[in-house]
């Protein structure tokens, strides 16, 4: 039986490797200064997750439960605060990636709960747990007051956008992120 649940900090280490898979092993590369590899990634994820201002927090993550196992997770936060929650990660990045990132774009805006990452462990796909992460965040966002939840879906993942589509995402407009063209979805 699978629950959906707050995170803990002790959950940190699974939570990173999750927020990692949900950004592709070469979109976090591309975040890492020479030298630098997804080791090294990991390890400054893990210690973001841990803390309570970072937009990749723990406080800022629902997490899929089977027994004591995180098999998926959902982190979103208050698109009003982007600038605010951000700062730990350029921050970071500086220190243990050797890479500064305080010019990049933004991703989300003020009046949305912005869904940052969602993932699911392979093994536990195609059970509906992306579907209740998706809904228990839309349930975050009323308990914020918030009118929406947003996101943005690369427009090479139609898996991604279908899904999204299956739970009532609405396109809004084109966007860009990461050198990638997205789209701007919201519930």
């Amino acid at each position: 039986m699978i629950e959906i649940r707050e995170a803990t900090k002790s959950q940190s280490a699974e939570i990173a490797r999750l927020i990692m898979t949900a950004m592709t092993d070469d979109c976090c590369l591309y975040f890492c200064g020479e030298g630098y590899g997804l080791d090294a990634f990991l390890k400054m994820m893990t210690m973001l997750v841990e803390r309570e201002d970072s937009q990749y927090s723990y406080r800022n993550t629902l997490v899929a439960m089977e027994r004591h196992m995180v098999v998926g997770i959902a982190v979103s936060y208050d698109g009003g605060r982007l600038h605010e929650l951000r700062q730990a990660f350029i921050e970071a990045a500086k220190e243990h990636l050797g890479k500064d990132h305080s010019g990049m774009d933004d991703e989300t805006q003020a009046g949305e709960l912005y869904l940052d990452s969602l993932a699911v462990l392979p093994d536990y796909r195609r059970q509906g747990i992306a579907r209740k992460l998706l809904l228990a965040t839309k349930e975050r966002a009323n308990g914020l007051g918030l009118p929406c939840v947003g996101l943005l879906v690369d427009k090479d993942n139609p898996v991604g956008e279908a899904l999204y589509s299956s739970v009532g995402f609405q396109y809004v407009n084109d966007s860009q992120w990461g050198g990638h063209p997205m789209k701007h979805l919201v519930l």
